[in-house]
């Protein structure tokens, strides 16, 4: 990207939302429902199975149209058509960003230093698809001669969130005489709880790290490794119970792991974006090559629509724009992600990673500190368990939070009247949020004058609702795809950088160091830390 855009606050459209903003604030959805009838089905939008309702936003045509104006000002459609043709936009790591390259079909073209990276994706998807297979079928065989029954995926950040995710969310598509587990945190716990009673002898480890150095990832890898051996077998049948998702050839073999079990990816995919990559190996183990072959279809049909859509029926586009908005004229500081299917139930925390790593950022492009607040905290959990839980701040609270209600006409797992009750509670909360309930139709109730003010709602607080037919392996690459870019948009808008991550160095650099300290055999002299650091590490030095 050579043009460069006037900073935020500049923007002549920015300058307009503010004074549009403050004009708006007053108003109430149920004002605004109640001045244009046709408004429930007028702010909607659609695209590939996923159906959008954006009605119940504190917004009128005006908002979009400036909305809109902001994107265009900003340069958000020459951004798109960067990203998808390998330009170097992740400025600070001077990359490509092209996780959409690792959902392209085999008849698309993608060069990155003059080559074309397609063929390369497709040949890695052949050779995970094979060992897939391998692992399925009962080919593959341990060192005793038993199948693989266990699969434990090692990895942490993207390389656990989602491996994780997809193999919740796909659970019912899943082979059920596999257990698939995922250890990620360094805290010994994790590991000893992953691998208890298993048997090593039927277990495979994923060992997902792209430099093969990442330190929690390598502990717990060499604590299986110590695990495995321990259980008796051989220091060469190692082979047969590892496989890495990495690009380090001489420290994946030095592991003892056959470098043809070695499933690499490429820097232009940034970690929270490469589950659809080799690290989505135990993903495509769990539900089979063809259904992964799906989701990344999907996936590909989302970022075609990001792509070519106008920016007034884009999904993706119109929920970034929206969280701009909420973020930067209402001062909203959370969106609330509250899927109503159970097997979405890591699907918040997923997002978390991919929202707040990547827009998560104080500074623009080219290093000037940002205007305006950026990287809302995103958060949440499945319905209708959080209704019991957090709703009652929603409601009630005095933060406005905005939410994204995710629900399904079909249930997986028809039980009676459930599923029908639990879109009911889709349609219930996301009317409640817009409308309340005003003192007058309390009274009306007959409650007591007293009560009166705490059974107030005052309403007036925002809600997506998407809605698309059944959580299939291809929806949920629609549905990923639909965030990243919705997140991509945010960045763009605010002319950061959503594709690096300094901000997790510094704690990893310190944290590093302190180890040291920790296990030196002698007091550490700990003159480098500040007085309260300094005096944690010498109480745990002493009590540990």
């Amino acid at each position: 990207m050579s043009e460069k855009v006037a900073p935020l606050s500049q923007r002549p459209a920015w300058k307009a939302l503010t004074a549009h903003a403050a004009t708006l604030k007053p108003q109430h959805l149920r004002d605004l429902f109640k001045a244009d009838p046709a408004r429930g089905t007028r702010y909607t939008a659609e695209a590939d199975g996923i159906f959008l309702d954006y009605s119940k936003n504190r917004i009128t045509d005006e908002t979009l149209k400036l909305l809109i104006e902001l994107a265009e000002q900003s340069g958000l459609k020459q951004h798109i058509e960067a990203m998808f043709t390998g330009q170097k936009i992740n400025v600070t790591e001077n990359r490509s960003v092209l996780h959409v390259a690792l959902r392209a079909p085999k008849s698309e073209s993608i060069i990155v230093d003059d080559e074309d990276v397609v063929p390369a994706v497709h040949d890695t998807l052949d050779k995970m698809s094979a060992f897939a297979n391998k692992i399925r079928s009962g080919e593959w065989k341990g060192h005793t001669g038993k199948r693989i029954k266990n699969v434990i995926n090692i990895g942490i950040g993207g390389s656990d969130l989602g491996p994780v995710m997809a193999y919740e969310a796909l659970k019912h598509y899943s082979q059920r005489d596999l257990t698939f587990l995922f250890v990620s945190n360094v805290d010994g716990t994790d590991f000893a709880e992953a691998v208890h009673n298993l048997n090593a002898d039927e277990t495979l480890f994923l060992i997902a790290s792209k430099t093969f150095t990442t330190l929690e990832t390598m502990t717990n890898a060499h604590s299986a490794r110590d695990w495995f051996l321990a259980s008796g077998a051989p220091e060469s049948e190692i082979a047969k119970h590892f496989a890495a998702l990495s690009t380090n050839e001489k420290l994946v073999s030095e592991f003892g792991i056959d470098t043809a079990n070695m499933f690499g990816f490429w820097d232009w995919v940034g970690g929270r974006y490469s589950m659809d990559s080799a690290i989505g190996l135990s993903t495509m183990i769990a539900i089979g090559p063809d259904n992964f072959r799906s989701m990344l279809a999907g996936f590909h049909a989302m970022d075609v629509h990001f792509r070519t859509t106008p920016l007034e029926k884009n999904l993706p586009a119109l929920m970034g724009l929206l969280t701009v908005w909420y973020t930067d004229f209402f001062d909203a500081q959370t969106v609330a992600i509250l899927p109503y299917e159970q097997y979405l139930k890591r699907f918040p925390a997923y997002l978390q990673q991919l929202t707040m790593e990547s827009n998560g950022k104080h500074v623009t492009l080219d290093g000037q500190h940002v205007d305006a607040d950026t990287g809302p905290i995103y958060w949440g959990e499945p319905g209708t368990n959080g209704q019991h839980s957090f709703y009652q701040l929603i409601h009630q609270g005095t933060r406005l939070i905005p939410c994204d209600f995710i629900g399904f006409s079909k249930s997986l797992n028809v039980l009676g009247r459930h599923h029908d009750m639990l879109m009911a509670n889709v349609f219930a909360q996301a009317e409640a949020l817009a409308f309340g309930k005003t003192a007058e139709e309390v009274k009306a109730e007959g409650v007591a004058e007293a009560l009166v003010p705490h059974k107030v709602f005052e309403g007036n607080r925002p809600s997506n609702v998407l809605l698309a037919e059944e959580l299939t392996p291809e929806l949920l690459g629609k549905l990923i795809a639909l965030y990243e870019h919705n997140v991509f948009t945010q960045g763009v808008i605010w002319s950061i950088d959503s594709f690096d991550q300094w901000g997790v160095e510094l704690g990893k650099v310190l944290a590093t160091k302190i180890l040291g300290e920790i296990e030196a055999p002698t007091e550490p002299a700990l003159t480098n830390h500040d007085t309260s650091t300094a005096n944690l590490i010498r109480r745990y030095r002493s009590t540990k």
